[in-house]
């Protein structure tokens, strides 16, 4: 005769310390097996200690139960459940993080301009869709016929990550900046721009591209302090947008480029490059380097 080295389920739960009630609850939700006993009752095998402590480990971890079921059937394994619930506890940190700074910076404003700032702030209560919605605002209204490459490019220096672990002062930034892209005169303006653009340019990442060597090079000029003026790093950005048209840089190709970039001058984009500064901590952001050569443009073409 066979002997029965099955385990009830009081047995059970005096082995492992997780309550009858709980064991039959994981049982109902197809968590852990069990057989019935000529009498009706639960049986478990003696496997079901160890699985039921290695649930009882992952829920204490804070494991849900349909992920937990994936580790038990041998869907998932152990290391890539609790790696993605740390991925997803990252996320809800930086949420947390988010909200603690907004709090503090509506706390640290002046109380008149409390009332304000909340306002500014309600654009921002999600870090992540406030960058996605600043994503969306340059690809519709600046970059045209791009490749995705260029576009990946030009976002990853126009459209900053939310901080981790942001100040106030930078969550305050980062709602100014959604403020910037929501203005809806602006954002006529700047398509009008990319219509012109597409109508000039025959190859636009080609531009992007030469325009970024020349805020390169820009940049290294800010860096010093040195106002805007000629120089290699200008020729280099008039020549990039002559070779996207088609032209040669002559007096007169200048005088056409100040008037075609006038949308790039807007207040609301040196705005825009300040706050992202403010945000990211870069001395130089790319749009600061833009707009010096489209100062030193200006001033090379006689209209300053």
């Amino acid at each position: 005769m066979t002997e029965d080295t099955s385990l009830g389920i009081g047995e059970l739960a005096r082995l492992t310390g997780v309550p009858v009630r709980t064991i039959r609850f994981y049982c109902d939700e197809g968590i852990l097996d069990s057989a019935r006993s000529a009498g009706g009752h639960r049986r478990f095998e003696a496997a079901a200690v160890e699985r039921l402590g290695l649930l009882r480990r992952l829920r204490g971890l804070g494991l849900g139960l349909p992920s937990i079921a994936r580790v038990l059937t041998g869907e998932r394994s152990l290391a890539e459940a609790v790696t993605a619930e740390r991925a997803a506890l990252d996320v809800e940190l930086a949420a947390l993080a988010w909200r603690r700074a907004s709090l503090r910076a509506v706390e640290e404003a002046a109380p008149s301009a409390r009332a304000a700032r909340l306002d500014l702030l309600a654009a921002v209560q999600d870090g992540l869709v406030a960058r996605d919605a600043l994503a969306t605002f340059w690809r519709r209204c600046y970059l045209g016929a791009v490749s995705a490459e260029t576009a990946d490019m030009f976002l990853s220096v126009t459209v900053p990550p939310p901080p981790r672990d942001p100040t106030p002062a930078q969550v305050v930034a980062y709602a100014g900046l959604v403020t910037v892209a929501g203005d809806p005169a602006l954002r006529r303006k700047l398509r009008a721009r990319a219509r012109l653009v597409a109508d000039l340019v025959a190859d636009e990442s080609a531009l992007h591209a030469g325009v970024g060597a020349a805020c390169e090079l820009a940049r290294l000029l800010v860096l010093t302090g040195r106002p805007p003026g000629r120089g290699h790093a200008l020729d280099r950005f008039v020549a990039a947008h002559a070779s996207a048209r088609r032209a040669r840089d002559t007096p007169l190709f200048r005088r056409e480029l100040v008037a075609h970039t006038a949308t790039d001058r807007d207040p609301r984009l040196r705005r825009y490059w300040t706050l992202v500064g403010e945000v990211t901590g870069e001395p130089v952001t790319v749009g600061t380097s833009h707009h010096w050569l489209l100062d030193a443009l200006e001033e090379s073409a006689g209209g300053r």
